[in-house]
This record gives structure tokens, sequence and C-alpha cells, in this order.
């Protein structure tokens, strides 16, 4: 296993996807990159800066940490929310896409299976969060954003220009290693005003309207239950869990340098959910 090093980790997940047939995962998948390498260049993050792990119904970026985060903030804040507005104008009802995100800063490891480190775990969880979730279904708008406790102390409540750190709003969410803070940017679900959240509770226990799940897909009438989210890295002799998806082939490294076989991110290398 390499030296964990510093990163800022981008994650990017497509509202509903289990409910689209194969075709319209396709395109949908080939949004979702399309969408994310325009946001990441319009920071000025190149590739050579990036580590793309794919997870089937969303990515993740490892990003250098010399890379500018208010640049990368600004991007997910103006230009994914115009390209999503420019892509589903054009698009059926069952190919709309919707995006969550969430950017955070830790340090991660790899090893032969994959990315290691407790911070990754702790960013996925706020990806798979319900109050993200019910944020993205409450809005008119394609895209909903959560940044970690560490990014907005660090970036976001300096209010960089293009970054306001009044649109971003303290909120709490339960897992398995106990409450993770983070910052919500836009209004907080109806049922979890103020900064708390159990991933489908809110404030006093009261049940977030509709946090089993993301509602109906685009087109659809009879959803099928989304399958439960969570992250487990199993380095005991088992390949590490990670929604069900796995990345193949050579994974090119930050700054050129480069991780050669398969990087397995979940299950035991089956097709993606």
């Amino acid at each position: 296993m390499t030296d964990p090093v510093s990163r800022t980790i981008l994650l990017l997940d497509i509202e509903r996807y289990s409910d689209r047939d194969d075709v319209e995962q396709a395109y949908l998948r080939r949004m979702l990159y399309d969408v994310t390498d325009r946001a990441l260049e319009s920071a000025g993050i190149d590739e050579t800066l990036r580590l793309r792990a794919d997870r089937g119904d969303s990515v993740m970026e490892l990003i250098d940490a010399n890379s500018s985060v208010p640049a990368l903030l600004r991007a997910l804040l103006t230009s994914v929310p115009a390209q999503l507005r420019a892509v589903n104008r054009m698009a059926s009802s069952s190919a709309q896409i919707r995006l969550r995100g969430v950017v955070a800063s830790g340090y991660v490891a790899i090893d032969e299976h994959g990315w290691v480190g407790s911070d990754l775990n702790h960013a996925c969880r706020l990806l798979d969060a319900g109050l993200l979730r019910a944020a993205l279904r409450e809005r008119r708008d394609d895209f909903a954003l959560c940044v970690s406790e560490g990014v907005y102390t660090g970036i976001v409540r300096h209010d960089h220009t293009g970054v306001p750190a009044a649109d971003f709003h303290e909120v709490t969410v339960d897992s398995k290693n106990g409450p993770l803070k983070a910052w919500l940017h836009g209004p907080v679900p109806e049922g979890a005003a103020g900064p708390r959240n159990h991933s489908g509770t809110g404030a006093g226990g009261a049940p977030v309207p509709g946090a089993s799940g993301d509602g109906p897909a685009p087109g659809r009438t009879s959803p099928s239950t989304p399958p439960a989210g969570g992250v487990v890295f199993n380095f005991n002799g088992g390949a590490p869990s990670f929604g069900g998806s796995l990345v193949g082939g050579d994974q090119h490294g930050v700054s050129g340098g480069q991780v050669t076989g398969d990087v397995y991110l979940g299950g035991t290398g089956g097709d993606a959910a």
C-alpha cells in the first residue's frame, strides 16, 4: 500500500440510475463523464491532476491537493447546473439526468484492491445520506452539493468570489462511525431544519419525506426500491465493497503517475449496478 497523500475528493452520483434500462444507463453514464470533464476543465484541473474511479451510477475523482478548491467549487456551482439544464432541455423524460455531489478533502492511500482512507469513507457516506437525496428531490434545479466540514472550514467560510458562504447551511448526518458534520449548498430539506439529519429523520426524529429513496425516475411510474447505500472497505482477505461497482484497466494517477491493473471498488468484480 502507498503512503497516504492529501487529495481533494469529488463525488458525483446520478439520481435513480438503477430504475433506468440498459440503454438509458449507458446514455446517462456518458453524460455524467462529459459533465464531470467539462467542470474540471473549467476549474483548470486537467487529466494529469486527477485519478478517476467509476462506480457505475457515479464517478469519483481524487484531485491533486495543489489544485484550486475555490475554482472547483465555482465550477460545480455554475458549470454543472448550466450543463445539466442544457442536456435535460433536449432529453426525453426517461433520459433526464440529476446529480448529487460531494466535495471533501483528506488523506487517501492506494493498495492492490483500490483506494483506502477514513476521509474517503466519510465522503461516500455524505453522498449516500438521506438528507442530500431529499435536498435534490425538493429542488427544481438538477444538482445538489454538500461539502465536508474540512472544506467548509478551510475554503467556503472565507467567502471566496463565486463561493458565497451564506448559501451553505450546516447539517449533521448519522453514520455507523457517529455523526458527520457537513454543509449543504442551498435550502435544507423540509423536515430537516437546523444542523441535524439522521439519514431518514429530521429534527425531533420526524421522517424526512421520501428519505428511503430518491422518488420516481423521470418517465417511470413504478420505480423499484433503491439498493441500500454505504461503503465497506474489507482488507482482511476480501475485496472491498463499494456500491457494487468496479474500475477495470490501468488507472492514470495524479501528476502523471499510474496505477496498473484492475482497481476494484466493489463486490467481486461484477457489473456495475
